[in-house]
């Protein structure tokens, strides 16, 4: 039997702390896409998403509207992300610097030449136009859903999300690859 999540919020507010499992399954490949989309590794992504499931779960009576589960832990992983995105003073290592880096498979080095220029095509956008853009076309929300996970207002949101998608093309277009 599939449970809503709303009803799976009140089954584990109610003793049955297993549900939350499911919980974490339904929604943990969206806050881990938004993790990586705002620019943090597969490590940090992964301990970031696990973090906003643990503050969720012990946060979880403070979630007003069970039925917007997705958009509550989403909000929770957002604001850890920016957290961490603003604590510039990590360590970092570059990898020049890993012994074993030149033992990392290549792959598909077509796939890896665009996965890595959408990646810096997506860096290249201010935190803000970035967030606006993944909420909107990678998690699907609509302009009202990011506006209020954003805390901006609606217009805002659809302006930043239209020029998030005008400096992608642009970035893009002067990588030389062109929409079909």
């Amino acid at each position: 039997m599939s449970f809503s999540d709303s009803a799976l919020v009140a089954r584990v507010l109610g003793g049955r702390r297993d549900d939350y499992g499911e919980l974490v399954r339904r929604h943990q490949d969206l806050l881990y896409r938004h993790a990586r989309g705002m620019g943090l590794d597969h490590d940090t992504a992964v301990d970031i998403v696990q973090d906003a499931f643990v503050k969720a779960y012990a946060h979880l009576g403070e979630c007003r509207d069970p039925a917007q589960f997705r958009a509550w832990v989403c909000r929770v992983a957002r604001n850890l992300c920016l957290d961490y995105l603003k604590n510039i003073r990590r360590n970092t290592i570059p990898l020049s610097a890993v012994p074993e880096a030149a033992e990392i498979p290549a792959g598909d080095q077509a796939d890896l030449v665009l996965s890595g220029t959408l990646q810096r095509a997506l860096l290249s956008l201010p935190v803000a136009l970035r967030e606006a853009f993944l909420l909107k076309h990678d998690a699907e929300y609509t302009y009202e859903e990011v506006a209020e996970l954003t805390n901006a207002s609606v217009s805002a949101v659809k302006m930043r999300v239209h020029r998030a998608r005008e400096s992608l093309r642009g970035f893009l277009t002067q990588e030389g690859i062109h929409a079909a």
